[in-house]
């Protein structure tokens, strides 16, 4: 495998054990991976499991813990050492990739995508890349019913257009290319067609219907589709 992301979005219950949702606790297991991967081959890069951005200020990790202390008790748990490159995910934009301080609902962190990404770089102080392997922009142009009627807790993205989806995922690669922080971008997702109460197919950039405008707005940053 050219990398191997160890688990995914491990602050929060869904994926992980209540009360052990913390970035201490996951080192355990990433240590063991890592030497795993390793071992097997040198050159597979190690990706540590992208927390889930819960949106939230809170303190503690109960029944889940926010992602930002979580990243910082992996870095202070010694959780870079077993490492090659720092898992994000960035999926609840609703403006421009390239604005601060326009989204409606507030302005904490996770809503926008340079300050998820100036965030996690100042806690891991550059000394690890970060690779995006859950990235996207939910709209539900072309799905019916609409999407707050589909599901309600993902009104928030009820605006969005497909258009800019196309848009914003492009002005991503263009950051990307520039950034060193940035190792990788995975889009989420290509072509899933589930829609309800978790809606993975408003996220595609496959739309329904076939078409697939991102694939065009990506290809002129990146190169043939």
């Amino acid at each position: 495998a050219d990398a191997i992301e160890v688990w995914n979005e491990p602050n929060i219950t869904v994926d992980w054990p209540a009360g052990q949702t913390t970035g201490a606790s996951y080192v355990g297991m990433l240590s063991k991976a890592y030497a795993a991967i390793k071992s097997a081959n040198g050159n597979t890069i190690v990706i540590s499991a992208a927390p889930s951005p819960t949106g939230s200020n809170g303190g503690g990790c109960g029944s889940f813990c926010d992602d930002k202390p979580w990243l910082e008790q992996l870095v202070a748990a010694d959780g870079l050492k077993y490492a090659d490159c720092i898992g994000i995910h960035y999926n609840e934009g609703i403006v421009s990739p390239k604005a601060i301080g326009t989204d409606p609902r507030d302005n904490h962190y996770t809503r926008y995508f340079l300050t998820m990404l100036n965030t996690y770089s100042a806690i891991v102080k550059n000394a690890r890349p970060l690779c995006f392997t859950e990235l996207g922009y939910l709209t539900g142009e072309g799905f019916s019913p609409p999407l707050a009627q589909a599901a309600p807790s993902f009104a928030w993205a009820q605006n969005t257009t497909v258009a800019q989806q196309a848009q914003w995922l492009k002005e991503v690669a263009e950051i990307g290319k520039g950034n060193q922080a940035i190792r990788m971008i995975i889009v989420y997702n290509v072509d899933l067609t589930q829609y309800g109460s978790d809606p993975r197919g408003a996220y595609a950039i496959i739309r329904p219907g076939g078409g697939c405008p991102a694939c065009d707005s990506l290809a002129s940053v990146m190169g043939s589709r």
